[in-house]
């Protein structure tokens, strides 16, 4: 029954989890938040993630009733991410490895994040919608890769809806895109926005250049309120992503749909995808902010289908990388 440790700190989310088995015994997390208007920045987030990443570790062991002599593994991520922050939790990760005498893995946090969905769900072999502030990808399984069907051509979705709360001023707390979500159950008026999908893939950046221009200029004149403009940028956004997330399931003849990542616990996102799982008699998968946002025991729980089928990483490998896409792993673990 092999116990993993996992160390997740790619962006503004720091959390440490504990899996044994299939059960996330423990799944501590805080997250660097920045005032309205603002983003965070790669050096802050990194001093934020030092200074609470050691007292995490400790809730962490607490809360699971283990100690170090209980843990078999050490997984970090690697990569992709921001690269401050993803090198102060792999020093701490190499560390801990060493003191006390474990193996080391280097996670993908991309399939941290479909590993913990298809454990949470109980989704077999779905197409995967991958979003979140940093990627935004149509994901399926095959020949121990998984493959990228589509993607976005330059920001991801979340880093799309966070950076248009920063025009509103929308509080950061306890995201920006959680709070956008809350507005835009109260817009009325469905504001007109290009709709950019290119055969697999999507655009955001022109989405986002428009509304950034159209915004002041549409509220002053009273053409629309904030909460219309966080619904139409959402029901905009988000079918996009369901077109091309059908799109894959046809081209795969998949039944389940299984959504990850961040903007994934979006309740008006899931409802979308599940209309569209309905009309084609699929299953939609989905999972809370517990899991879909970014956490410890993602990465301890793809560390331990890497660990049961003899992954390790050396120390002269134990580096990060900023950009290490989904399909550059290979899937020993599944069939």
């Amino acid at each position: 029954m092999p116990t993993v440790l996992g160390f997740e700190g790619s962006a503004n989310k720091i959390g440490v989890g504990v899996v044994r088995d299939g059960k996330v015994l423990a799944n501590p997390r805080r997250t660097y938040v920045t005032p309205p208007g603002t983003g965070f920045l790669p050096g802050d987030t990194a001093r934020h993630h030092r200074a609470v990443i050691l007292d995490l570790l400790q809730e962490a062991l607490t809360e699971a009733g283990l100690t170090s002599q209980d843990i078999d593994c050490i997984a970090y991520t690697k990569g992709p991410g921001m690269g401050a922050p993803l090198v102060s939790v792999a020093v701490v990760a190499r560390t801990v490895a060493q003191l006390w005498n474990k193996p080391l893995l280097g996670v993908n946090h991309c399939i941290g994040h479909i590993e913990m969905g298809r454990l949470i769900t109980g989704a077999t072999n779905p197409t995967v919608l991958y979003v979140s502030g940093g990627n935004t990808q149509v994901i399926a399984y095959s020949e121990h890769r998984y493959r990228i069907f589509g993607e976005t051509i330059d920001i991801a979705v979340g880093n799309c809806l966070d950076r248009f709360a920063r025009v509103l001023k929308i509080s950061n707390d306890p995201s920006p895109g959680y709070n956008i979500e809350q507005m835009a159950k109260r817009g009325k008026k469905l504001v007109e926005l290009p709709y950019t999908v290119k055969g697999m893939d999507v655009s955001f950046s022109g989405i986002l250049s428009f509304i950034e221009d159209a915004a002041q200029r549409m509220l002053a004149t009273g053409e629309c309120t904030p909460e219309d403009l966080c619904f139409s940028l959402q029901e905009t956004v988000f079918a996009m992503l369901v077109e091309i997330t059908e799109r894959a399931m046809a081209h795969c003849g998949s039944q389940e749909a299984l959504v990850v990542g961040g903007v994934g616990c979006n309740v008006r996102l899931q409802e979308m995808m599940e209309t569209m799982c309905q009309e084609r008699g699929a299953q939609l998968f989905a999972t809370d902010e517990r899991f879909c946002i970014d956490n410890g025991a993602m990465i301890a729980q793809a560390g331990w289908e890497m660990f049961r089928a003899g992954h390790r990483t050396p120390l002269s490998d134990s580096g990060v990388t900023q950009r290490y896409r989904t399909d550059e792993v290979e899937v020993t673990w599944r069939d």
